[in-house]
C-alpha cells in the first residue's frame, strides 16, 4: 500500500509540473484579474507581471493570487490585494472558484455589490478596515460554504439582513464598528456552528429576550459582543442555556432590571461586561465564586451599595492574529 501511495503521489506531482508548463488559466479568470490590474495601475505593475495571473512559462503567479488545477485548466481560488482605492472591483465577482477573498485594509468605498452572491465556493470573505457604505447585501446569504465573514470597521448602515441566517457553515461573524441599525435577527441563533458574533459599536436596538427567546439557540456560541449599542430590556434567564458562552459583552447600552442568578449556570463564562447600563439590585454571590469567571465589569449601573467588580479589569480585545485567517 505504501508503494502504491508513493507512486500515486509521484504521478500527481508529475501531472502538476506538466500542467504548470502547459495548462492555461481559464479565460474568465484571466480577464477578470487583468481588468483589476488595469484599474490598479502603477500599484501592482511591479508585482503583477505577464498576462496570466497563475503564471506563464518562467513567470510566477501574481502576488496574492493562488491557483489550483481543475481538469486541464487552472482556476483562481484565493485572492489577497492591498492596493485598491475607490469602489469595489466588480470583476472580482467573476472569479467563480474563489474560496478566499481578502480585500481588507484597503480604501474601498461605495457599496458591496450584490454580485458577491455569485461566489458560491467562498469560505472566507474579509472586507474589514475599508470605507464601504450602504447596506449589507442579502445576497451574501447565498454563500452556503462561508465560514468567516469580516465586514467590521466600515461605514455600513441599515439592518443586518436575515439572510445571513442561511449560512449553515458560518463560524465567525464580525460586523462591529459600522452604522448598522434595527435589531439583531434572532434567526442567527439557528446557526449551529457560529462561535463568534460581534456587532458592537453600531446603532442596534432590541432586547436580549428577543434575540435568545428560544432555549436552544446559539448552541456553539462562545463570544457574544453587543456592546456600545442601544439595547434595552433585561438579562433573560435563557442565557443559562448557552453552555459554550465564554464572553458576554453588554457594556454601554440601555439595559435595565436585575442581574439574573441564572448567569451563574453558564458553565464556561469567563468575561462578563455589564458596565454602563441601568441594571439594579445586587450581584449574585455565585458569580464571585464561579470557577471560570475572571472579569466582572459592573461600573456605571444603579446597583445596591456593596456590589463589587471582579478581576483586574484588563481591557479584553482580539488581536489581529485572532481573526483566524
Amino acid at each position: 500500500m505504501a508503494g502504491f501511495s508513493a507512486s500515486a503521489l509521484a504521478a500527481a506531482a508529475f501531472l502538476l509540473l506538466l500542467c504548470l508548463g502547459q495548462c492555461r488559466t481559464v479565460k474568465r479568470d484571466v480577464k477578470a484579474l487583468n481588468e483589476i490590474k488595469a484599474s490598479l495601475g502603477w500599484r501592482v505593475v511591479y508585482v503583477w507581471i505577464g498576462e496570466d495571473p497563475c503564471g506563464d512559462g518562467n513567470l510566477p503567479p501574481w502576488s496574492g493570487v493562488t491557483c489550483s488545477q481543475q481538469g486541464d485548466y487552472r482556476v483562481v481560488t484565493e485572492l489577497e490585494v492591498y492596493a485598491i482605492v475607490g469602489s469595489f472591483p466588480i470583476a472580482v465577482t467573476n472569479l467563480l472558484d474563489l474560496t478566499r477573498l481578502d480585500l481588507h485594509n484597503n480604501k474601498l468605498t461605495g457599496p458591496i455589490p450584490p454580485q458577491i452572491g455569485q461566489l458560491r465556493h467562498l469560505k472566507i470573505l474579509n472586507l474589514r478596515w475599508n470605507k464601504l457604505q450602504d447596506g449589507i447585501p442579502p445576497e451574501i446569504g447565498q454563500l452556503k460554504k462561508l465560514t468567516h465573514l469580516y465586514l467590521n470597521f466600515n461605514n455600513l448602515k441599515g439592518e443586518i439582513p436575515v439572510e445571513l441566517a442561511n449560512l449553515p457553515e458560518l463560524r465567525y461573524l464580525y460586523l462591529q464598528e459600522n452604522r448598522l441599525s434595527g435589531e439583531v435577527p434572532p434567526e442567527l441563533g439557528n446557526l449551529k456552528n457560529l462561535q463568534h458574533l460581534d456587532v458592537g459599536n453600531n446603532h442596534l436596538s432590541g432586547t436580549l429576550n428577543d434575540l435568545i427567546r428560544d432555549g436552544d439557540v446559539f448552541p456553539s456560541l462562545r463570544n457574544l459582543y453587543l456592546n456600545d449599542n442601544q439595547m434595552t430590556g433585561s438579562l433573560p434567564d435563557q442565557l443559562a442555556n448557552m453552555n459554550n458562552l465564554e464572553i458576554l459583552y453588554l457594556s454601554n447600552n440601555k439595559m435595565t432590571g436585575p442581574v439574573t442568578r441564572k448567569l451563574v449556570q453558564i458553565p464556561r463564562l469567563t468575561y462578563l461586561y455589564l458596565d454602563h447600563n441601568a441594571f439594579t439590585g445586587g450581584i449574585p454571590d455565585g458569580l464571585y465564586k464561579h470557577p471560570f469567571l475572571k472579569e466582572l465589569y459592573i461600573e456605571g449601573n444603579q446597583l445596591k451599595p456593596g456590589a463589587k467588580p471582579k478581576g483586574v479589569h484588563k481591557v479584553f480585545e482580539l488581536t489581529d492574529a485572532e481573526f483566524l485567517l
